[in-house]
Formats: structure tokens, sequence, C-alpha cells
């Protein structure tokens, strides 16, 4: 299942055994059917054995949240508690060592990102990220959260290939069990690519985030009818959890919702954005990721808000259930995070689909060159009933008079 967002009926794909398309509600399905290993087989035992430990974990990541409700006076921002569900300490969904990304459930994983997907997506990334680093005179590349490690191997072999060496590559992240994991992918490199626990202090060159935006934590507004209120996260009778509302709040957009609509704000992806401003020192970033501007995503027809779990390359709606054993994702307001950006000093370089931005950097050519299963794997990056457009590129940059050829066809800055 492609990790996408908030989707219902799924519409065939290429692949025999997977779907994924845009739904009724303009958002995207993820939808695979779900394989299993031969019962009783080593890889059952192993799976159980895994699934068992997993279950514990969560159980004591749930204790304490419950435990973090109870010292905040009965009720958390939701934007706390998805921050404990994906990243406490030990705990969380990303830092608990479960595996997340692969291609199929029978891996034990629980959704697929583009370049597991296709390694035309990093070759085609590397067209762009060899023209900025050139522009920029430098050879160095940030990327925040490199996931498996497999967009970092795909662009330092690119561009290598190129002509191009990069001279390092320093990945931000935080979850120990996938930095051993990008150690393995990105092993050939040697110490050109190195592993930051926080933010440096300046960045020169070209800053990467493949999916990081929509993991960021969000909170959560609800009207009702009346008055909007921000929604959190209470403990629920039955030993879970459940939505409260709490201090009225301002509306999050100048529409007409209907009553019982929730919608979610984003200030800490505007906050990393923010912050990524004040460390660019020459250079440009580039952040590919599903999403909306404002005007889309803060539309009435869209009430029902835009966050989405994934496990076992299955989509559902409910955040609050089994908090540690899913992904919890959101919708990008990209319009938020471009103003972000501009109120901190950087330009926005460009704005298009993720379709329209892989084709400016040549992945046709690539496609058309590609072997027959590359090929299939490849057309899902870039057809509109899959990652090509709901998924869109946004660049900044430190020079107003920097364009990026990812965008010099079908620009949409101006829908921003």
């Amino acid at each position: 299942m492609l990790r996408g967002g908030r989707g219902g009926r799924a519409v065939a794909a290429a692949e025999a055994n997977s779907g994924a398309g845009i739904d009724d509600t303009g958002c995207y399905s993820r939808a695979v059917n779900a394989g299993a290993d031969a019962p009783g087989g080593p890889a059952s035992v192993s799976a159980a054995a895994s699934a068992a430990s997993d279950a514990s974990i969560a159980a004591d990541l749930r204790e304490r949240i419950g435990a973090a409700i109870d010292a905040s006076g009965g009720w958390l921002p939701f934007s706390r508690f998805m921050a404990m569900a994906l990243y406490e300490p030990g705990l969380g969904y990303y830092a608990s060592g479960r595996r997340v990304f692969g291609a199929m459930p029978q891996s034990g994983s629980d959704f697929v990102t583009a370049p597991e997907l296709s390694p035309l997506f990093g070759r085609a990334l590397a067209v762009q990220v060899g023209e900025a680093l050139a522009r920029f005179r430098s050879d160095e590349i940030v990327e925040f959260g490199a996931g498996t490690g497999a967009l970092a191997a795909q662009l330092l072999a690119a561009l290598d290939a190129a002509g191009q060496p990069v001279r390092r590559y320093s990945v931000v992240e935080l979850s120990a069990p996938l930095r051993e994991r990008q150690r393995e992918s990105t092993r050939a490199f040697g110490d050109r690519v190195r592993w930051l626990d926080a933010w440096p202090d300046a960045i020169g060159g070209v800053a990467i985030g493949n999916e990081v935006l929509d993991a960021i934590p969000v909170d959560v507004v609800r009207f009702d009818g009346a008055t909007w209120h921000e929604h959190g996260v209470a403990r629920s009778g039955e030993g879970g959890f459940a939505w409260a509302d709490g201090a009225p709040t301002t509306p999050p957009a100048d529409a007409m919702f209907p009553a019982g609509a929730v919608i979610e704000v984003h200030p800490q992806a505007e906050a990393f954005v923010a912050s990524l401003a004040e460390r660019l020192r020459d250079g440009a970033a580039f952040f590919i990721d599903y999403g909306f501007p404002a005007d889309e995503l803060y539309h009435p027809q869209r009430a029902a808000g835009t966050i989405a779990c994934h496990r076992g390359h299955r989509v559902d709606y409910a955040p609050l259930d089994d908090a540690g054993e899913k992904d919890i994702t959101a919708h990008v307001d990209f319009t938020g995070v471009a103003l972000a950006a501009q109120g901190a000093g950087l330009s926005v370089a460009g704005y298009t689909s993720q379709a329209r931005f892989l084709l400016n950097c040549g992945i046709g050519k690539l496609l058309a060159s590609a072997p027959l299963a590359g090929r299939v794997a490849g057309q899902r990056l870039v057809h509109e009933h899959e990652m090509g457009e709901l998924f869109k590129v946004i660049a900044f940059s430190t020079d107003a008079a920097y364009e990026p050829l990812g965008f010099v066809a079908g620009d949409r800055r101006h829908r921003l």
C-alpha cells in the first residue's frame, strides 16, 4: 500500500494483488489485498512472536499516554497524542523497532513509499538535486527522515554516475532502528553518509524530505455548529481513548462548514519549515508529500479532515485506537508551509504535482529504457490515479532568482 491518505473505494492498479486510487472524496486510497504465510510455517511463527512483542510495547505506550492525559487534567491536544503515538522513545510507532516500510504485507510492513516502489524516483530526483548543487556550488545534501535509506542510496549512486559525487550526505533521523536500516542501505558509500541527532547549525546545498511533512503532529479543531473548539484526547470509559472538545479556538478557514466538521491545523509543520529557513544559508530545499493548497484542504466538502492510519497495507480512520501499532498521517497544507517559508526569508521556488515534477526531471526517458516490470512500477509514480496528482513537490530557495528545472512546466505557485 502506498502511503497516501484518507481514502475509501480503491481503483484497480497494475499489480494483481494491489490497488490504489482516488476515492469519491478526492483523497488517496492505498488498499492492498493482504497476503499471509503458510499457517504454522517458520515465517508465521516469527511473525507471531514479533506481533506479541509489538503488542506489549504498544500496551506500555498506551499506559504512558494515559498518564500524560491524567497529568494534564484529563485532556491532551491531539498533536501531543500523535507525537507520543509515533515518536515516544522506545515505544512509539517509529521508535520501537517495528518494520514500517515494505512493498507487501507479507514482510510485516505497513506501507511503501516512492523510493521503495521504484528506483526511478531517486534517479529522476537526482537530476533536480544535481542541478541545484551545481547552481549553489555545493556538494552537500541533508535529508530529513530517510526511511529505509533507499532514497539516499539512489541519489548518491545517480550523482556518482553523473560525475557529480556528493562529499557529505547528512541524515537527520531520531529513530535508532531506522538508522540501522539506513546504514545497511548506504553502506557502499562509506563515511560520506553521516547521521545527526538534531538540526545542523547551518545547511548549505540541498535539503530534501520525502513524506516527512505529513508525519509531523497536527492539532485538530471541531465545529459544533456555533463555535470552533480544540479537539483533543481524553480517557474513555473502556480503558482506551476518546475524542473530547477543549477550549474555543479560531476557525481554520473562512468557509461555511457544517456542524460536526473536524479539521486539522499544522503549526508544527509550519514551525519546521521556519526552522529550516533559519539554517539554510545558500541553497534549496525540496519536499515531496501528499496534500493540497489551503483552499482545497479547508473545504466544506472535506469536513471529516484527512487524518488516516496505515497498518498491514490497509487504511483506517481511527487514530485513537491501537496507538503505537500503526502510522498516523495528515495531508499537508502547502499554502501554510509556503507562507511559513516566505515569512522566515525563503523564496518559494516551485510547486507542482509529483507527476509533472518527475516528467520535468526526465523520468519519461527512464521509463522508456526500463524493463517491463520497472515501467509498471515506475508508472505508478506519475499516473493521476496513483501518486502522480495527489503527491506534490514544493521547493524553497535562498535565491529568489533560482528557477529549478523540476518546475519548468506546470508550476502551480499561483494556486498556493
